[in-house]
């Protein structure tokens, strides 16, 4: 107690001193003080930040976190909490208070709860200027910096300097970055509840946080709420509802109001190629082409049906194992260190299993809330409550599993999917993204599957194989032969003997192109092939930004054996689209720094003289029309039947042993892919298609694209008419035109195939 009571008594006597000593030590010294620049043209370190082009925010960039805000803009009662806590006195002492140095005093003599004495004023003083070390040199530094700071500057300036530049924890950097981080909103949107936590921060950021810390954050908030009381700053009715109100705080990570971190990712990088490391701290603010209610509808549409997907497959067991100590402190470590290994993903929790039997489970969260599962929360995991579940597959007590909250409260046991999906959408007249989506959670992943996946294509490559057959003179009308094939090993350039399979064994006889393209017959795709060459083929790809030397140059080109990424995919369906025109993808909008100031804005970039024609108009509406029966009455009628639309163009794909899963299609201005599959190669089913995995993401983001627009169609361009019930170009009516392709092979409905080769799928 003693030394107490010194240290107490030193602590006034330091900063009487201190202050006293001012006007003698600085009129002696008066260049030994730094200069105030930084506080007259004060410049904040504010990070990157991207955004949507309708300006919601999706990702920043920065060491700090910051969000600069006018004094003017700060709302009052924000003022008043921190006031209250941190300096009551602020707008009555002139840069040091004497009584606030003698209150702490006697709070420390009387052992009552730690007060500061230090003013804001001496906290900026000391924020911008000083070490932390507790050293007499220092606090007279500090103070004499008071007085200057004070003469210099008006008080709502060094007020907005601190509610500015103070720290208060995960990064944060000032009080309007401070609501978003800790409860998603804007400084204005906040309760008086809110608003009190966050003034509790400055004292302790780092550790006495609602993140870190949230008990001893909460007995904070509840001092200021008390200080606040106590100066009239609020009522006692207003006081007991911010009690006892239930805050809210935010977990896991930055949040922000719509999900692209692939998309920020892109931004960044592209920005640091340019701008090196100045992009982190001078401001910078990039506007992208994407639509934030699109963006919103394609993650939840990925993430909706790789879950969907994921759990028709059945449940794999738990993620970790963790063993449960006996002693509470001891167990009580272990749970934390163990869920924080496992973050949430998104709505997906980590949650650690206490009990188990076959009807229920008894579980803690990471936040530590425990709950209590049954009935339909648990089937997805019920195998794994059988007495008989194999260990890997079996919950027990320690057993790290993931669950999720339905709306109306109760919990489910649920799983994070192992498969990958993605999707993309452009504007298939401009090039501009309107939604990116590369995998199912990108803290998990990085990888972009939009923009790094080299997949195979599988049938959604057919419609450029028809593409360029149609400039040999065939048609949609054209009849083929579904029947058997065997490509000798002259044929295949003297490799074995080849025998393409429809995926469904099953042969039509001949049947039109037309047709062939919607039911995805692969046999009739490897005759449409022979006839035109795999040369012609192969060189008619690159038309559409596809790399040769990605695809083979043999009879399995038609059949997607090559590589191809989604974005591709995009840009070359949106020729299709748009009358046969190539796109260049655009991401970024417009540029603007620090000071407002635009450093590049994009031109408008709607189709014109001036764009590059990769496909004859004429070519480009037939092809379209054969995409619209795809979805009308062939492997994508689904699309119709769910949008309830006949303007809806594509194609599904499936490659061999259904290793991935597509849909490229289309609708007015806008083209999306859609694309699942492993990271690692494998089957995604015997009963998996394109149009089992990505249609469906493909259909529940088209539905809000084109929510409230009417249907578009491609008028028909000069020289196509219909000939004989299709369409066919005018040249080809009277000579060349091909009406048939191998009719005299004989048909036989059951095909005996010699040579075994895997199907690949519509």
């Amino acid at each position: 107690m003693k030394h107490f009571l010194v240290a107490a008594a030193l602590r006034l006597t330091l900063i009487s001193a201190a202050a006293l000593a001012l006007p003698f030590t600085h009129a002696a010294t008066p260049l030994d003080l730094p200069s105030l620049e930084a506080l007259v043209e004060y410049k904040p370190k504010i990070p990157l930040r991207i955004y949507t082009s309708d300006n919601v925010l999706i990702g920043e960039f920065g060491p700090e976190r910051r969000d600069f805000m006018p004094l003017k803009d700060i709302p009052l009662i924000q003022k008043q909490a921190l006031l209250a806590i941190e300096d009551s006195r602020f707008y009555e002492h002139g840069g040091v208070d004497y009584k606030g140095v003698a209150r702490a005093v006697v709070a420390d003599l009387s052992g009552g709860l730690k007060q500061g004495a230090s003013t804001i004023t001496m906290q900026v003083a000391r924020d911008f200027f000083l070490t932390k070390d507790k050293l007499f040199s220092r606090k007279l530094t500090e103070v004499m910096l008071a007085y200057k700071i004070e003469s210099t500057l008006t008080k709502d300036q060094i007020l907005e300097l601190y509610m500015n530049q103070i720290y208060l924890g995960q990064r944060a950097y000032g009080f309007g970055i401070a609501a978003r981080i800790y409860f998603g909103k804007a400084l204005r949107d906040l309760s008086l509840a809110q608003a009190a936590m966050l003034a509790g921060l400055p004292q302790s950021p780092a550790s006495v946080n609602p993140v870190v810390n949230p008990k001893r954050a909460r007995l904070r908030q509840q001092l200021v709420l008390k200080r606040m009381l106590h100066l009239g700053y609020i009522t006692d009715a207003q006081y007991q509802a911010a009690f006892t109100e239930d805050l809210h705080v935010i977990t896991d990570g930055p949040s922000y109001n719509s999900h692209a971190p692939y998309v920020a990712e892109m931004v960044r990088q592209a920005m640091y190629a340019q701008f090196k490391d100045n992009i982190y701290t001078n401001g910078m603010s990039v506007y992208t082409t994407l639509v934030a209610a699109e963006q919103d509808a394609a993650y939840e549409s990925v993430r909706r049906n790789l879950l969907a997907y994921d759990q028709r497959h059945g449940y794999r067991g738990p993620e970790d194992f963790i063993a449960l100590p006996g002693s509470a402190t001891a167990r009580k470590k272990a749970l934390d260190e163990a869920l924080q290994r496992h973050p949430a993903s998104d709505k997906l929790m980590a949650a650690v299993a206490l009990s188990v039997n076959a009807r229920s489970l008894h579980a803690v969260l990471a936040n530590g809330d425990e709950i209590d599962i049954a009935a339909d929360g648990l089937r997805l995991a019920a195998p794994a409550l059988a007495a008989r579940a194999s260990r890997s597959l079996k919950i027990r007590p320690g057993s790290l599993i993931r669950v999720v909250r339905e709306a109306k409260g109760d919990w489910r046991v649920t799983q994070l999917p192992t498969v990958g999906a993605a999707l993309v959408a452009l504007n298939n007249q401009t090039g501009a993204f309107r939604a990116l989506v590369g995998g199912f959670d990108f803290n998990a992943s990085q990888f972009n599957h939009v923009t790094q996946a080299w997949r195979q294509p599988g049938s959604a490559i057919k419609p450029f194989i028809y593409s360029a057959a149609l400039e040999k003179g065939f048609s949609p009308g054209t009849l083929v032969n579904d029947a058997p094939l065997l490509l000798s090993s002259v044929e295949t350039g003297g490799g074995p003997s080849w025998q393409p399979q429809n995926d469904d064994g099953a042969y039509d006889g001949p049947i039109t192109l037309r047709t062939a393209l919607a039911q995805s017959k692969n046999v009739a795709a490897v005759r449409l092939l022979r006839a035109i060459t795999p040369q012609y083929a192969h060189d008619f790809l690159a038309r559409f930004g596809f790399d040769p030397g990605k695809h083979p140059l043999n009879y399995t080109l038609t059949l997607g054996t090559g590589s191809v990424t989604p974005l591709q995919m995009a840009v070359a369906y949106s020729s299709f689209a748009n009358g046969g025109y190539q796109i260049t993808p655009n991401l970024i909008q417009k540029v603007v720094d620090g000071r407002g100031t635009v450093l590049f804005e994009a031109k408008p970039a709607a189709l014109g003289p001036e764009s590059v024609r990769v496909l004859d108009a004429r070519n480009a509406f037939i092809m379209n029309s054969m995409l619209q029966e795809v979805t009308a009455t062939g492997t994508g009628v689904s699309a119709t039947a769910n949008l309830a639309r006949s303007d809806l163009a594509g194609k599904t794909g499936t490659s061999s042993e259904a290793v991935d899963g597509w849909f490229a299609g289309y609708s007015g201005a806008t083209t999306a892919v859609a694309w699942m599959g492993y990271d690692e190669p494998q089957s995604l089913g015997g009963r998996e298609f394109g149009a089992t995995v990505a249609l469906p993401i493909w259909i529940d983001y088209m539905r809000v694209n084109l929510a409230n627009r009417p249907p578009s169609f491609i008028p028909q361009p000069t020289g196509v008419n219909r000939v004989q019930g299709d369409w066919m170009m005018d040249e080809f009516v009277e000579s060349g035109a091909v009406r048939t392709l191998d009719l005299e092979v004989p048909f036989r409905p059951t095909p005996q195939a010699s040579i075994a080769n895997p199907a690949i799928g519509p």
